[in-house]
């Protein structure tokens, strides 16, 4: 079998494409690689012969208790393929979605049949997005021949939303994927809809024993010529389990009277894996036996690393004798070894009866040699192990990787990790990770708690001064966001340029999520305090940075800010790009769960009422709150309490509108921005209840010079009756490039309408002409929609009246009133509509659900709905039914 590979620096090969898994570390090839069979393997044709059926049905499931041979049994077959075959030894990690789809993915890549690089690649170990999965597998039905996937110990995947993923590639791919599933358990697939269809392949427990004879063959290949009678009896008595009639071969061995041995032994209380694995362990040296027993607390380990556990210098040679003499310990390459499972399993079990103090000593001693080689991970999990919390947050905080607390990837396993952390651990690193939990979660008074005992402490702890004092400035910076305070996360942000030239280059390279969320905080803060050109510096350098997985969730926060910031100025298309690229991030990288603050999806919302799409407004701002996002600041409360107060003011409910504008933001010092609309969706809400002077007392209130707020405020005055007041606002305007079309339609229209109510008819007519031409790129319906009747009389007469066809009017020449009577029925479709979108909508029509539609289009749930969106947005309707109807009127369907 050939394996596509490169050959890196050291003239080591690599395959082809991604290197390093969604956790950041790097692939085992003997993951990757067919299982070598001993010696000692016995062929069993009976079973090979079998398992050619797998190449005509798209499952094999071969299903037996540890040691049943399955893997060699699949290896040996597989061997002997002709037609591609990828090979996969799932590990736990793989349980979870995201590392699963990684692992799959290079396992062809390594077998020679790489996907292409629209796929797409999972960066979340978490989750994986359906989009990844369906262009699996699109791209696997179009392979011909067909690819074979083997998944050998499938049985440590236990996550149940990776068998349905899986189940779904499978359906989709069509003849070009036959999976093999190698497994103790039974699956989590449609084994029931395989069975009936006659498409699966079956190999389980009882044709995987051994008959008596293969046990005689089998016991001959360790030197063992026994009458099959005795052989018979073995296999009864073990069930012809091959790994116990391997182990007794191996103890019989041993004996004076191997015959005698075989027929005498007695499993006592214990199971036979344990009696045998105990038995082999007692044949060992002291010295072999005390490595092992040390070993077992390490999910893998090196030579170096073992004798650090010993204290001896002879790990190498026997981890060699072992490998060698297949005593349970295999071989991942690079003299890196582990323990079978089920061995390592037994063997702690061991440890604990015969040294039950010894287990929390091994740990320390493999954190501490794991922190000098570099692998984060494995020293945090032996550390807590250990509870050895000082040194487990102290090498957190050395690392600078106190940031990934914040990144979505592995937020939720160091949250976890440290929540086993007691009160008296009382060091500056264990204050900075207590506050870095309780601040990812917002829990701001806890947070801010242990982020002062941190930096109190800090001057007499051991840590890194350095790498600490740029944690405390993330974690100042994070605090000052939370509680809108501005000069907080200035001064934290002077602390962290004065920090960064003293911090490794290599640290900081390792981990640029740290810069990127600090300068987000810092952005988020500037946004807050209304100094929207001082924002944009940090924002966009965020935004420009590499597209690494570990930056994702600051650059969706980012762009977030910045597509508020084009919002409030008016720039309502630009804001909605931005805002969609903000919603994108994450599904780029199939990330789930957390997702910043949901900033991105509230300014669409916001973009919707100004379009006068309010049920998709509303619809937004729902999926806002649902969200379980990490951050609650004070920047995305103020925002969707304005657009809350806005929707239900375009709904004609002004009291509501008053109560959702009035919400209390909890902060350290006001936005000028958000106090100045709160401002005016009060007064918009008294005026609109017919209190006029209470209307114009509210705005009296006014103090953000924002054009928006200004222009906005002139229209109120104007519809009070303060026509100079109104003019006097507008002229104050500076006449700046900043001010986008829904600001300055919005102005035009109150020009208009206070030429109009002066009996200036053709001045009137041409500035609502100019508003017209500047809204309909944008589809601004809201601010017509708000100037009221008087527009109306101008906009049925011509020219304007075409000028507002298809997007504002009917098509027709009949225009429907504007305020008061509702909004037009049908706006023309705006945008034609894609190939995508038209199939999406041919089976709208024949009223198939998303589910159906997604499976019958061979694409993920989340993108039919993105393309609902799209549709709905394009024929300018909120429900699949009016969808229909409208296409059916414009002879689409």
């Amino acid at each position: 079998m050939v394996v596509s590979a490169v050959t890196d620096r050291d003239g080591h090969s690599e395959p082809a494409g991604h290197r390093a898994d969604p956790l950041g570390d790097p692939f085992l090839r003997t993951r990757f690689a067919l299982p070598t069979r001993p010696a000692t393997f016995l062929s069993r044709p009976r079973l090979t012969k079998h398992l050619a059926e797998a190449l005509r049905t798209p499952l094999t499931m071969v299903n037996g208790s540890a040691g049943a041979g399955k893997t060699l049994l699949v290896a040996e077959w597989a061997a002997d393929l002709a037609q591609p075959l990828a090979w996969l030894t799932v590990e736990a990690e793989e349980e979870r979605p995201g590392m699963f789809w990684a692992y799959f993915l290079h396992a062809l890549s390594a077998s020679g049949n790489p996907l292409s690089e629209q796929v797409g690649w999972p960066a979340d170990a978490n989750h994986v997005n359906r989009r990844v999965l369906s262009a699996i597998a699109e791209e696997l039905d179009g392979r011909s021949p067909a690819v074979t996937v083997v998944l050998d110990e499938y049985d440590r995947v236990t996550e149940p939303e990776v068998a349905e993923q899986l189940d779904f590639v499978l359906q989709h791919a069509g003849r070009g994927l036959h999976l093999v599933v190698v497994t103790r358990t039974e699956p989590m697939l449609s084994l029931h809809r395989y069975r009936a269809a006659g498409i699966l392949t079956e190999i389980r427990g009882a044709e995987l024993a051994f008959t008596p004879e293969e046990a005689a063959a089998l016991l001959e290949r360790h030197g063992l010529r026994l009458p099959v009678d005795t052989a018979r009896a073995l296999v009864d008595r073990t069930r012809g389990w091959a790994a116990g009639l391997r182990l007794c071969a191996l103890a019989a061995r041993e004996s004076e009277d191997p015959e005698t041995y075989l027929k005498e032994f007695e499993a006592g209380r214990s199971t036979v894996a344990d009696f045998l694995l105990a038995e082999v362990l007692k044949r060992q040296t002291p010295q072999t036996q005390d490595l092992l027993l040390r070993v077992s607390v390490l999910d893998r380990c090196c030579p170096e690393l073992v004798n650090s556990l010993t204290g001896r210098t002879d790990a190498a040679r026997i981890l060699g004798e072992l490998y060698r003499e297949n005593a349970f310990v295999e071989q991942l390459g690079h003299s890196w070894y582990r323990l079978h499972p089920l061995f390592g399993e037994i063997l702690r079990a061991h440890l604990r009866v015969r040294c039950p103090s010894l287990e929390p000593e091994l740990h320390r001693r493999a954190a501490r040699w794991l922190r000098q080689a570099g692998s984060l991970p494995e020293t945090l999990s032996h550390g807590a192990a250990a509870g050895d919390w000082d040194f487990t947050a102290g090498a957190l905080v050395d690392d600078l990787a106190i940031g990934q607390f914040f990144t979505g990837l592995r937020s939720d396993d160091l949250t976890e990790l440290f929540s086993r952390m007691g009160p008296e651990a009382t060091g500056a690193a264990t204050d900075l990770v207590r506050a870095a939990c309780d601040l990812s979660q917002s829990d701001l008074d806890r947070g801010m708690a242990h982020l002062q005992q941190a930096e109190a402490r800090l001057a007499t702890d051991p840590v890194d001064p350095a790498a600490a004092q740029l944690s405390c400035a993330l974690l100042e910076a994070l605090a000052a966001r939370l509680t809108g305070s501005p000069a907080r996360a200035e001064r934290a942000a002077e602390t962290a340029d004065e920090v960064q030239p003293v911090v490794p280059a290599r640290l900081l390279a390792k981990h640029p999520e740290l810069p990127a969320l600090l300068l987000t905080h810092l952005g988020s803060t500037r946004v807050w305090a209304g100094r929207f050109e001082d924002a944009r510096a940090p924002l966009s350098k965020v935004t420009g940075c590499p597209g690494r997985a570990a930056t994702v969730l600051a650059r969706e926060e980012s762009m977030g800010h910045l597509a508020l910031i084009d919002y409030l100025n008016g720039w309502t298309g630009q804001a909605e790009h931005k805002a969609l690229e903000s919603v994108s991030e994450t599904e780029r990288f199939s990330l789930s769960g957390p997702s910043g603050s949901g900033l991105g999806r509230v300014v669409l919302a916001a973009v919707a009422v100004d379009r006068d799409e309010l049920a998709r407004a509303q619809a937004l701002l729902d999926e806002a709150a649902e969200l379980p996002a990490m951050l609650r600041d004070p920047v995305v409360a103020a925002l969707r309490a304005i657009v809350t107060a806005r929707l239900e003011l375009a709904r004609g409910n002004p009291r509501a509108a008053a109560e959702a504008a009035g919400l209390d933001v909890a902060a350290a010092v006001a936005s000028p921005w958000a106090d100045g609309h709160e401002t005016l969706v009060t007064s918009a809400a008294h005026l609109a209840e017919g209190r006029s002077e209470t209307a114009a007392e509210v705005l009296d209130r006014l103090s953000d010079g924002q054009p928006a707020c200004a222009v906005e405020a002139a229209r109120i005055q104007l519809a009070v009756g303060h026509a100079d007041a109104a003019i006097e606002l507008l002229d104050g305007v500076p006449a700046a490039d900043s001010a986008g079309p829904a600001v300055t339609v919005r102005a035009t229209l109150v020009r208009a309408q206070a030429a109009f109510a002066a009996g200036d008819t053709p001045i009137a007519r041409r500035l609502v002409a100019q508003a017209l031409l500047d809204a309909r790129h944008d589809l601004l319906r809201r601010p017509f929609l708000d100037a009221g009747r008087w527009i109306r009389p101008l906009l049925i007469a011509q020219p304007l009246n075409q000028l507002a066809s298809g997007w504002l009017a009917p098509a027709s020449s009949a225009f429907g009133a504007l305020s008061g009577l509702g909004t037009p029925q049908w706006p023309i479709v705006v945008e034609e509509l894609s190939a995508r979108e038209r199939d999406v909508l041919q089976r709208l029509a024949q009223m198939m659900s998303t589910q159906e539609i997604a499976a019958d289009l061979f694409v993920s749930v989340n993108t039919v709905k993105t393309h609902l969106k799209s549709l709905y947005r394009k024929l300018g309707v909120n429900r699949r039914s009016d969808a229909v109807h409208r296409a059916r009127d414009m002879r689409l369907l």
